[in-house]
């Protein structure tokens, strides 16, 4: 009766940790979020339980305490794989799964994964952390909907500097932006966009903060700061 919340990384099944790919290997029941999971599904066996609890056609997606429930009764019946993009722990409600999971007393165990946050800079050839840049590095949730107990504090952001890593739907960007700037960030300073982080059809545009990025595909993240100008990857799908 364990729950074993795993990390999915950016998409790529060649991304996956050893540990993830055995677990889907060798998994009964799977509770994934996003159909675009199909390659890395393709690990799971013929005949298990595959159940989407995201948003797919003509199917709204689950709200939180649905899919608590649902993970909460299927642990009841057997161990599951929890499948998470990126990692469970990073900006993706696995700590949330794993309270109500545990409250019910099922075990958890977490395997951790690439998380965008870290995938996208990479692939886009974007260093976190250049001694002649920036030694700091920070992220961000910036889905600040209802839920967040504390939104982020952009003003404190802008003055922190170093590089800001948001993971924030498209429509918030400029909004951010704005903010930043408002705080007190440069409006010059560079930005860059990336879309389907380390996958075939990954994107990737560069900007500054006064004159943003042309909208890419979701999911996108948003690497803010000096760095953000760099391309040290020779990848073709960078730009």
């Amino acid at each position: 009766m364990t729950v074993h919340l795993v990390g999915a990384g950016p998409g790529d099944p060649a991304l996956l940790t050893v540990a993830a790919a055995e677990l889907l290997r060798g998994a009964r029941v799977v509770v994934y979020d996003r159909p675009s999971m199909d390659a890395i599904l393709a690990l799971v066996p013929e005949g298990a339980e595959l159940h989407c609890v995201g948003r797919a056609p003509g199917r709204r997606a689950l709200k939180q305490p649905e899919v608590n429930a649902l993970l909460i009764a299927l642990a009841r019946e057997g161990d599951v794989v929890r499948l998470k993009s990126g990692d469970p722990f990073v900006a993706s409600r696995g700590a949330e799964e794993a309270v109500a999971l545990t409250a019910a007393g099922i075990e958890v165990r977490v395997v951790p994964g690439v998380s965008a946050a870290l995938a996208a800079p990479a692939a886009a050839g974007i260093p976190l952390m250049l001694r002649q840049l920036s030694v700091t590095a920070t992220f961000v949730d910036g889905n600040d909907d209802d839920e967040h107990a504390e939104p982020p504090d952009w003003a404190a952001l802008a003055r922190l500097g170093g590089t800001l890593v948001i993971l924030t739907g498209r429509g918030r960007i400029r909004r951010t932006a704005a903010a930043l700037i408002e705080g007190g960030r440069d409006p010059e300073t560079p930005i860059a966009a990336v879309s389907a982080a380390a996958r075939a059809g990954q994107q990737v545009l560069r900007g500054t903060l006064k004159d943003l990025p042309a909208p890419l595909p979701p999911p996108v993240t948003f690497v803010v700061g000096p760095a953000a100008a760099l391309d040290l990857c020779t990848s073709p799908t960078a730009s």
